[in-house]
């Protein structure tokens, strides 16, 4: 197949920057990785990423994985994410992204959706042993044959990955490879249930083109991501856009705060990727913001409702791109301007900048009869989310031509304006994470008589979860034994009382 020169894939897009600056200074682990992982940071040129890059890709393909086979990965937010994506895109794979609170159960669950024929995780993630979670999962997926792993004291069965990045000297021929074709596979929870999400080298690029050019972001500069890359939207605003814009890529593992403003003033970080919440907070520290290098925020709202309600921006001399997400359907980005409110989002094709009519068009906003807002473009995964729909409904059905979020919204009667109004009914959201909410009920059944456990209305977040059983150490130890993700046995944490 031959490569479009005007449809690049990331790889492509990392290879033009290698050309141009090979021994500039590409991935930045975070400074407190020890305590994270157990291994120290990375600070990786280039030069030094693609051999790691080539190495890990000579890997795959001599593990037999065959061409356009999906391996999932699940790591923490370090460089080695963004090298083992650029690997298996080398390899001509797939890459399917398992957010880092998945546990056994959504991991399982997912790894069989997908036919995954590898994954790659890590040994320890804030203390979690990772590596048992995927070689657990595994067995449970009867397509994995190949589970690998960087870190300490991997257990047995998993294949170690650390010496192919610091000692790796394998080297694949160039091939030409499709933007059209899947790179990429997100997971997005809908009232139909777990739904597997591919996209192209192109949506994925479209992705983090809108973000890139609404935010104004420099070119050659450090991007500080703190948003981990297990979905759409964080690999689109930290990955690609650091492909765009050829600068360093910082990354964070979220959260601490001291580190974080450390990593902001050493490394002379020029826009940072954060969640909106943070976003709001770093908003009143004036001066963190003054003695800083910064220059843009990019804010994701996962509770894209709760932006023209948010606070004004106050600073001058920081700018601040909201970015409002929708699950994993899309995502569309809007600079505030001087007064600080919101920008007013109108229906219709946006990009960037807003008021210049040749500007590229990043993708269209509209709303639908059933007052909702629907998605289209060139990001937009149209087959995913409409054969689901057609499945529903009815299989005859003509082919839609747009997404439908599930977002209740309007049009503002004196703008013009889309108002958000409400997300999809029947969808919880704690911060990137989304569940149906019938699935709380049906597994506080399962801790029998007594147990609830709820979403309750969170500001920012959209909700937090609350749990309440007769006794809540067996109900933790009962929902982590089941696999479930840390959100819900943590609910059942006991409460302090404050008197």
């Amino acid at each position: 197949m031959h490569q479009n020169a005007a449809s690049p894939t990331l790889d492509g897009l990392f290879r033009r920057i290698l050309a141009r600056q090979p021994d500039a200074l590409a991935l930045i682990d975070p400074p407190d990785r020890m305590r994270v992982t157990g291994q120290p940071p990375r600070r990786l040129t280039f030069a030094q990423a693609d051999r790691a890059i080539s190495a890990l890709a000579a890997h795959f393909v001599d593990a037999g994985l065959p061409p356009h086979s999906i391996v999932a990965v699940q790591l923490a937010n370090t460089v080695e994410y963004a090298l083992t994506v650029l690997a298996a895109h080398r390899a001509r794979l797939v890459v399917a992204l398992m957010p880092q609170l998945w546990r056994h159960a959504d991991l399982a669950v997912a790894l069989n959706r997908v036919g995954a024929r590898a994954i790659v995780g890590c040994s320890r993630i804030d203390g979690v042993s990772h590596a048992d979670l995927i070689m657990n999962a595994a067995v449970e997926a009867f397509s994995v044959r190949h589970v690998c792993g960087f870190g300490p004291d991997l257990p047995e069965g998993v294949v170690p990955l650390d010496d192919l990045i610091t000692q790796g000297h394998a080297t694949l021929p160039a091939i030409a490879l499709d933007a059209r074709q899947a790179a990429l596979i997100s997971f997005d929870v809908t009232t139909n249930g777990l739904l597997a999400v591919p996209r192209t080298h192109l949506n994925l690029i479209s992705g983090g083109l809108a973000i890139f050019l609404e935010s104004g972001m420099a070119q050659g500069g450090t991007l500080l991501a703190t948003q981990c890359m297990g979905s759409f939207a964080g690999i689109a605003s930290s990955l690609v856009c650091w492909l765009m814009s050829g600068g360093a890529l910082a990354l964070h593992h979220p959260f601490d705060g001291e580190v974080l403003a450390r990593q902001l003033v050493d490394l002379n970080c020029n826009t940072l990727v954060c969640p909106a919440a943070l976003a709001m907070r770093l908003g009143e520290d004036e001066d963190l913001l003054d003695e800083s290098a910064l220059r843009n925020i990019i804010s994701l709202w996962r509770t894209p409702e709760q932006v023209t309600s948010s606070p004004p921006w106050s600073s001058r001399r920081v700018g601040l791109t909201d970015v409002y997400v929708f699950g994993e359907a899309g995502l569309f980005g809007a600079r505030r301007g001087r007064e600080g409110a919101a920008a007013d989002i109108m229906p219709g094709p946006y990009g960037a900048p807003r008021d210049d009519e040749q500007s590229p068009v990043a993708g269209e906003t509209l709303l639908t009869d059933a007052g909702t807002l629907a998605l289209r473009g060139s990001m937009v995964p149209l087959a995913a989310y409409t054969a689901a729909a057609r499945d529903e409904f009815c299989r005859d059905a003509p082919p839609l031509t747009y997404v439908d979020t599930g977002y209740a919204a309007r049009l503002d009667r004196s703008s013009g304006a889309i108002c958000i109004t409400a997300p999809p009914p029947g969808i919880m959201a704690v911060g990137g994470y989304r569940f149906q909410a019938d699935e709380l009920q049906a597994w506080a059944r399962r801790l029998g008589d007594g147990a609830m456990l709820t979403a309750l209305p969170d500001r920012l977040s959209g909700h937090r979860l609350a749990g309440r059983a007769n006794d809540n150490s067996r109900a933790r130890g009962a929902l982590a034994e089941l696999g479930l993700n840390p959100l819900m046995v943590e609910a059942f944490r006991d409460r302090v009382n404050a008197d």
